[in-house]
């Protein structure tokens, strides 16, 4: 990886990671074109740079994470099934995230899921905002698990999650973001206590690609963490399940098809 790779895939980490759209989806697909997906380095940066993205959250919601005691404890509460299952499937996952063809059928599917979310959790929209529940915040966190599973959002399962736990589209979203925070706070812990030796051992290249990449995923995902919430209250999700229709019939065809997808890119 060089550090126009790392630039490239700290934008779309930015762009991506809150946006119901799977920023690991993109980041695969991208560092498929670019010929580095089976590199342990990649592998580890595609995580690692979600902690610029999280930081984001962090100074936007700067107040809000203010809260009493009990917004951490429905957070915690929310993360666990996620933090146990991604314990227990780690090496199984990491077995996903060369595998495109998974990515396109789960944006496929879960662009289908999009279109309708706008009807099916209308009523969301009228009623009176209901109180987040320790049961609901563990209902939302299973739901985040699914999204372990290249290409199926984990800004997506949250935001349904939320919406089945009658949250509106804004409130549903603003937990996606909080959630955010200690989902991929472990995820980039995790990831980099395995590489440690390889950490260890660089010369110092790799430190620097870790330092870029977060800073640019930091700034671009602070730009979008703004735009998408008043794009949400506005339009709501049918434009980003179109766009997963999309992009995911097209890396179905080329797979099928025999093309290599650096070509494709």
């Amino acid at each position: 990886m060089n550090f126009l790779d790392a630039i490239i895939l700290a934008i779309i980490e930015g762009l991506t990671e809150f946006l119901p759209i799977s920023s690991t989806g993109h980041m695969i697909i991208a560092s498929t074109i670019m010929g580095n997906a089976s590199d342990e380095f990649t592998k580890l940066f595609t995580v690692a740079i979600q902690f610029g993205a999280i930081l984001s959250v962090v100074i936007v919601y700067f107040k809000r994470f203010l809260q009493s005691f009990k917004f951490y404890t429905l957070l915690f509460v929310a993360f666990i099934p996620t933090g146990i299952l991604g314990l227990l499937l780690k090496k199984h996952i990491d077995g996903l995230l060369e595998n495109v063809m998974v990515v396109g059928v789960s944006l496929f599917i879960g662009g289908i899921v999009l279109l309708f979310i706008d009807r099916i959790f209308q009523k969301n929209e009228q009623e009176a905002e209901v109180p987040l529940t320790f049961k609901s915040a563990f209902i939302i966190g299973t739901i985040q698990s699914i999204a372990m599973i290249p290409g199926v959002s984990r800004s997506a399962s949250t935001i349904i999650g939320g919406l089945s736990q009658k949250l509106s589209r804004k409130a549903a979203a603003e937990f996606s973001f909080f959630l955010a925070v200690p989902t991929m706070f472990a995820a980039t812990l995790k990831s980099m206590y395995d590489e440690k030796e390889m950490l260890l051992q660089s010369d110092g290249k790799e430190w620097g690609l870790l330092l870029v990449g977060n800073l640019v995923a930091f700034v671009v995902a602070f730009i979008a963490i703004k735009s998408f919430i008043s794009y949400l209250n506005r339009n709501g999700f049918k434009a980003f399940g179109y766009y997963r229709i999309a992009l995911g019939a097209v890396l179905i065809i080329l797979l099928l098809a025999g093309i290599p997808l650096e070509m494709a890119g």
